[in-house]
């Protein structure tokens, strides 16, 4: 992938629009969770920084299009950046039509999905906004796999349009992870269901070395190999696309390596009697809930002779504590390898906070959606129009 990076163009005294993933939960007023808020801001300080008029804007929430929607509006992230830099960050409603910004003065404008025509990618929108800056900064990851008017029109009209380090990170780690991989390289996919994900495994099974699958995904590869599976979440109707997947791998010398034993419990809940069983002892009334001890140590092995780790899920219902071991060893056994490692999607992200691994990641995606497409094999349009004006 070859794109400007922001760390490469002159900034000084120049009209600088940056457009981040500042998404964040607010409840009451108050944001609960600032993760995207934190990632965003060295950005949005180095242009400051360099002299740059900076000018950053985000989107949040569903708004109606061309309605102001005070509960959809930035102004706590505004509060927030201003605590931040130490000093006020304007927020300004009415954008379009120009805004005065000081050398080294950081202003946010109001939610884009303000403005009709920015989730159709209006060229008009597109034009209006290229034209407010000398300089056009995508940095929001989370968001370039929609093709919307702050995401991806501006990039075609703006006089320089450059990825920022934020989004210029997450492509550098997914690039190694995936185009220039270490070998062996190891993913984890895991979900309710395959039929959600069929793209995605589709695509990793022509790069990957092993796939292991968890959750409803590892069940339904569990019965598609002939075993029963009692009362788990599964999807019988696609257990031929499930062994095509597994032949898939096996033609090109991969593998994807059922689970030995699982615990399995009488009912879906945290207090369930449960009990580890061999892959082919499950009951009839029983659920798969997590993998067992043994399945753990052999997936742990494989991922300590990996070279790259892409993980995308928990393989059990870690939400629970009794059938959340085997996620629990996977994450160990990441944090413990030698590989290059990189963790996307938000219950993986859920999954690294609770056992405490993120310091041993190499790589964690916020990207969410986009983090999953990019597995999936698609062009990302903001990457796209990226590279075009590269």
């Amino acid at each position: 992938m070859s794109f400007l990076r922001m760390q490469d163009v002159a900034l000084s005294d120049q009209r600088v629009l940056i457009r981040e993933d500042l998404n964040v939960p607010i409840k009451d007023g108050t944001i609960t969770s600032d993760t995207r808020l934190e990632a965003a801001w060295p950005t949005i300080a180095a242009a400051a920084a360099a002299g740059a008029r900076v000018m950053v804007t985000s989107h949040l929430g569903r708004p109606k299009e061309g309605v102001f929607d005070a509960s959809a509006s930035l102004a706590p992230v505004a509060a927030w950046l201003s605590a931040k830099a130490g000093r006020e960050v304007r927020l300004v409603r009415d954008w379009l039509g120009g805004v005065e910004v000081a050398p080294g003065e950081i202003v946010l404008l109001e939610n884009v999905r303000f403005n009709v025509g920015e989730e159709k990618d209006d060229p008009a929108l597109s034009q209006a906004m290229a034209a407010l800056c000398d300089v056009f900064v995508m940095d929001a990851f989370g968001t370039a796999h929609r093709a919307q008017a702050s995401t991806h029109g501006v990039i075609r009209y703006a006089k320089i349009a450059c990825a920022g380090p934020l989004l210029a990170a997450e492509l550098d780690a997914l690039g190694r992870a995936l185009e220039t991989p270490a070998r062996p390289l190891l993913a984890i996919v895991a979900g309710s269901k395959v039929s959600t994900k069929l793209e995605l495994l589709g695509n990793l099974v022509e790069r990957v070395d092993q796939l292991i699958v968890g959750g409803g995904i590892a069940n339904t590869f569990i019965a598609a190999a002939g075993h029963a599976v009692g009362k788990s979440l599964h999807e019988p109707d696609l257990l031929d696309q499930a062994r095509a997947i597994v032949a898939k791998a096996a033609a090109r010398g991969a593998s994807i390596p059922l689970p030995l034993d699982v615990v399995a419990a009488k009912a879906f809940a945290a207090d369930a009697s449960h009990r580890v069983c061999a892959i082919d002892a499950v009951a009839g009334d029983e659920l798969i809930l997590d993998i067992g001890p043994a399945t753990a140590a052999h997936y742990a092995r494989l991922i300590a002779s990996a070279g790259t780790v892409v993980w995308n899920g928990p393989v059990g219902v870690f939400e629970m504590d009794a059938f959340g071991a085997g996620t629990q060893a996977l994450a160990q056994a990441i944090a413990a390898s030698d590989a290059f490692s990189i963790a996307g999607g938000g219950d993986t992200l859920a999954a690294i906070e609770k056992y405490g691994v993120s310091e041993k990641i190499s790589y964690i995606s916020t990207g969410g959606g986009a983090f999953l497409e990019f597995l999936e094999g698609k062009e990302l349009p903001a990457v796209a129009a990226l590279s075009a004006r590269a």
